[in-house]
C-alpha cells in the first residue's frame, strides 16, 4: 500500500481526495499520517525495504517541516474529527475541531492506533455522541482558502467522515468539487458505506485489510513481551485489529464489564426475574449512548460465539478465556432456534439507541424479550 501510495508521489499524480477504508485498528491513522508526512515534508521520497517512507537529504527548510511533523503542529497539516458540545460552550457554539485540539495532538502523540472511544473518554464526554457539525466544514473552507504557509501542499485529515451531519457533508462536498490549489484530502473511515455517493465518486478509494494474525501475534510476543500461548489467543480474538490486541492485554478493559452485564442478563432472563431485569436496564441506561452502542455490539459478539461454541471446533471460536469459561455452560441456550430472533433484536436496539430512542425502554423491552428467546427450545 505505501508503495502504491509512493508512486503517486514520485509521478506527481496525487489525487486531490484519498478515502482510507477499513476496520478499526487496521492502520489507517498510522498510514494517513506517514502519507501526510511525506507530502509536507518537502522531501524526494523513496519507499523503504521493510516499511514505512524513506527521506532524502536535508536542507533547512525540510529540517523545519519535520520538526512541526513530530508535533503534529505543521501549520498545513489540518484535522477534522468527531466533536461534542461540552457544557461550557454558549448555546449558538458549534462545536468544531479547534476547540479540542490540545487533546487531539496529545492523543496523536500516544500513537496513531486509537478509537472513537478512547476520543469521546479524551474529550469528557458524557451522554453525547460525537459529530462533525457544519460549523466545522466552514473552518476548513476558510483555512484551506489561504495559501500554503511553507509553499508546499496542504493537507485535510478528515477522520471519521461517516460521522458529519448532513449540512457538513453537503459544504465537504462543495470543498471536494473544487478543491482549493496544492490541497489534498485524506478521509479516515471506518464504515464509507454511511456517505454521500457523491462524496465517494469524488475520492479515489483505498481499502486497507486487517492485520494478518501472525503479524499481530509476533508484534505481542516481540514488543509486548507476551508469553507465545497468550499472544496466540489474543491474536485470535483481535480479528485482524491491533486496538483489539491492545485491549485485550488491559485487565481493566471495558469487555470484561461488558460480559459481566451480558451474564447477568442471560441468568435473569433464565430465571423469568423481571424486577431484576428491570434494574438491570436501568442501570445499562445509565451508560452513554455510545457506550451503550459498544456494550450491543458485543452482545451480539458473544452471540455469535456462542452459537459457533456448539459445534466444537475451536478454530471457528474468537473467545478470551473468561467468555470462553461462560460459554462451557451456556452455548447450548443459543441455537438454530432462536439465533436470529435474538440477533435482530439486539440489532434493533442498537438502531434505536442510535437514534435518541428512550434507553430505559429499549433496554427494558429487550430483556423482557430475551426470556422468551433464552428458552425457547
Amino acid at each position: 500500500m505505501q508503495q502504491r501510495l509512493m508512486q503517486l508521489v514520485q509521478e506527481e499524480r496525487v489525487p486531490h481526495a484519498l478515502l482510507f477504508c477499513g476496520p478499526a485498528g487496521a492502520g489507517k491513522m498510522a498510514l494517513a499520517l506517514a502519507f501526510a508526512s511525506q507530502l509536507l515534508s518537502g522531501e524526494k521520497a523513496s519507499v523503504a525495504e521493510d516499511d514505512g517512507f524513506m527521506m532524502a537529504a536535508e536542507d533547512p527548510r525540510v529540517t523545519k517541516n519535520k520538526a512541526m511533523l513530530r508535533e503534529w503542529t505543521h501549520t498545513d497539516l489540518h484535522f477534522t474529527f468527531p466533536t461534542i458540545k461540552l457544557p461550557s460552550m454558549g448555546s449558538d457554539h458549534q462545536p468544531v475541531s479547534n476547540d479540542f485540539v490540545k487533546q487531539w495532538i496529545a492523543l496523536l502523540k500516544e500513537g496513531p492506533y486509537f478509537s472513537i472511544e478512547q476520543w469521546m473518554t479524551t474529550m469528557g464526554a458524557a451522554n453525547q455522541q460525537a459529530i462533525i457539525t457544519g460549523a466545522e466544514s466552514d473552518e476548513l473552507s476558510r483555512k484551506l482558502a489561504l495559501k500554503s504557509s511553507q509553499g508546499g501542499y496542504k493537507v485535510s485529515i478528515i477522520w471519521l467522515p461517516e460521522r458529519m451531519n448532513l449540512t457538513s457533508a453537503n459544504k465537504l462536498l462543495k470543498l471536494l468539487e473544487e478543491p482549493p490549489q496544492q490541497t489534498v484530502f485524506i478521509l479516515v473511515s471506518e464504515h464509507p458505506e454511511q456517505l454521500l455517493e457523491t462524496i465517494l465518486s469524488r475520492t479515489q478509494r483505498i481499502d486497507i485489510k486487517r492485520i494478518d494474525e501472525a503479524s499481530i501475534e509476533k508484534a505481542l510476543i516481540d514488543k509486548r513481551g507476551i508469553e507465545p500461548d497468550a499472544a496466540h489467543r489474543i491474536a485470535r480474538i483481535a480479528n485482524g485489529s491491533w486496538l483489539q490486541a491492545l485491549d485485550a492485554l488491559n485487565t481493566g478493559n471495558e469487555n470484561r464489564d461488558f460480559l459481566d452485564m451480558f451474564i447477568m442478563l442471560m441468568r435473569l432472563a433464565y430465571g423469568r426475574k423481571v424486577k431484576d431485569l428491570k434494574k438491570w436496564s436501568e442501570n445499562i441506561a445509565g451508560y452513554g449512548r455510545e457506550k451503550q452502542r459498544r456494550l450491543l455490539s458485543y452482545f451480539m459478539h458473544l452471540v455469535r460465539e456462542n452459537f459457533m461454541y456448539n459445534f466444537r471446533q475451536p478454530e471457528l471460536n474468537y473467545m478470551t478465556q473468561e467468555e470462553e469459561d461462560f460459554a462451557k455452560n451456556f452455548a447450548r441456550f443459543i441455537h438454530e432456534g432462536n439465533i436470529i430472533e435474538i440477533n435482530e433484536l439486539m440489532a434493533l436496539a442498537y438502531r434505536d439507541i442510535g437514534q435518541n430512542a428512550n434507553a430505559k425502554v429499549v433496554f427494558y423491552d429487550l430483556a423482557l424479550k430475551m426470556i422468551v428467546l433464552i428458552l425457547k427450545k
